[in-house]
This record gives C-alpha cells, structure tokens and sequence, in this order.
C-alpha cells in the first residue's frame, strides 16, 4: 500500500506520524525556504548537510538531530558529499504527557527550534529505531498509527537518556563541534579586547593553525574575520540603542582604528555608522 506523501509535506496538518527516508546527492539544494503546520524532527543517520533556519546556517553530521517547531521555515545544502537523511512529522499531541514531563524545559521545549547530538555509543540504536519506523511506514496497514506513536515515545526516551542537547549555541554560528562553539562564546564575551588566535586556540586545547584551518571549515569565514563581524554586530546595536559617540563605540567594541571600523561598518552593513544610526 503506497502511503499518500501529500497529506504530510502541504501546509495542512496532518492526521498522524509520518516518516521518510532519502538519499541527498551532494550539490543538491532545495528549491525555496517552505514551512508546515507540524513539527518535524530532522536527522543525519550518515553525512553531512548545511541547514538553514531562522536565519541561521546549521552545519549538522552524522547522528545530530534538529528540532524544527511549525511554521518556522527552513531549507537544506549538501555540499560536502552525499547524505542520508531522515524527517519525522508529528504533532504535539503525539507526544504523551508522561515523555513531555522527562524532556528538557518540559512542555516549553516545543516552543524552538533544538539541536542535539547522539554520542556514538548510541547511533547504532537510534539509527535500529529509525529503521523499525520506516518499515513500518512501509507496511501501512491498520496497525501503523498506532505502531509509530509507540515508537515515537521511544523514540523521545532516547533522546532524554542518551542525546546530548545544546544550549546556548552563540546567534550567529550554529555546529555540533564542541570546540568551535567554545571559540565562537569565547569571542561573543571577549569581542572587547585585543584578542588573537592564539588566545583562542588556547582556550580550546587546538593550536592556532589548527583552530584557524578547523574553524574556516565549520563556519566558512576565518576566526579574525568573525571576530571583526561580532564587533561590528555590537556596534550597530550601541548605535541604536545609545546616543555615545561613534569613536567610542568602536573603542568599546574592539576597534582601535576609528577609519577601519567606519571602512568595516560600511561594507558589512553598506551605510556609515552615522548614517545607520539616523
């Protein structure tokens, strides 16, 4: 029996759990951002992809889930090679009320979007779990509602016993590498000061030329070019927010050339300082 797939990707919502399974070839990239009405749960069983949602690019890997609330639009990049990749629909009452009350923030976790990380120990029985709910969307008989609300809970007691859920991932970098979201904090607190690579490679554990070759790689833009783009993210808040003189925004937020910052503003932002704040 061929399971009717446009009841679960339209706008409307749907009547029940859903599951699929696809290959994405690398190069493959979604025609538009698209959104639906129910929640989707999107994982990397082997791979890697670029996620984009909420203005944001996420760089997910084999084993990492992303939580992705209704109506909140998003679109997939697969660049560095193929992906296998697995999205589960569902509603919030699929979940009962027993598994909500074990999640993390409880019943506001399903208010964002989340992403969480299985260690390896535990991806083979994920990805067991995931297999066993595709079948059974396979089978499609009278018995498959049912049989996928069961394992959707289990699915959700795994998440809470084994999945490592992260918090606090800094606005404009968003990966599962633990080591470069330490870098990212540490440059979001510390923006202010006349702060190096080698300084944040230290802080890491990696050396300076590893840090610089690893962090480029995650995020696509070198450790001094993000540290120059979270200053002058700040700065544009303070000229909006304050009436200080622009020199000594820019003071405060890490710059010590007033033309470089003024230059740096007007290429990021593509008006002066003066002429943003106005």
């Amino acid at each position: 029996m061929t399971v009717d797939r446009t009841r679960r990707i339209s706008k409307e919502i749907i009547d029940r759990i859903y599951v699929e399974s696809d290959l994405r070839h690398q190069g493959f990239i979604m025609a538009a951002p698209h959104c639906h009405a129910y929640y989707e749960i999107y994982y990397i069983e082997n791979g890697a992809c670029s996620f984009f949602i909420e203005n944001n690019t996420y760089h997910l890997k084999s084993g990492d889930f992303l939580f992705i609330p209704p109506q909140v639009f998003h679109y997939t990049r697969y660049l560095s090679g193929n992906c296998k990749k697995i999205s589960l629909f569902f509603r919030e009452e699929d979940v009962d009320e027993g598994v909500k009350k074990l999640l993390p923030q409880r019943e506001d976790f399903f208010l964002k979007m989340r992403i969480f990380e299985t260690p390896e120990t535990y991806i083979e029985q994920i990805n067991s779990l995931f297999l066993r709910m595709i079948n059974e969307e396979k089978i499609s008989d009278a018995q498959t509602e049912t049989m996928l609300h069961v394992l959707l809970q289990e699915l959700f007691l795994l998440f809470i016993r084994n999945c490592n859920f992260l918090y606090d991932i800094p606005k404009d970098i968003h990966t599962t590498d633990s080591q470069i979201v330490q870098a990212a904090k540490y440059i979001s607190t510390h923006y202010m000061e006349q702060i190096s690579t080698a300084d944040i490679a230290t802080i890491v554990g990696y050396s300076p030329n590893y840090l610089s070759r690893k962090f480029k790689e995650t995020v696509g833009i070198g450790v001094h070019e993000y540290i120059v783009f979270i200053r002058l993210q700040k700065a544009a808040n303070e000229l909006l927010s304050t009436r200080d003189k622009i020199t000594d925004i820019a003071l405060r937020c890490g710059f010590s050339d007033s033309n470089y910052f003024k230059d740096a503003f007007k290429k990021k932002y593509g008006l002066t300082p003066r002429a943003y704040r106005k």
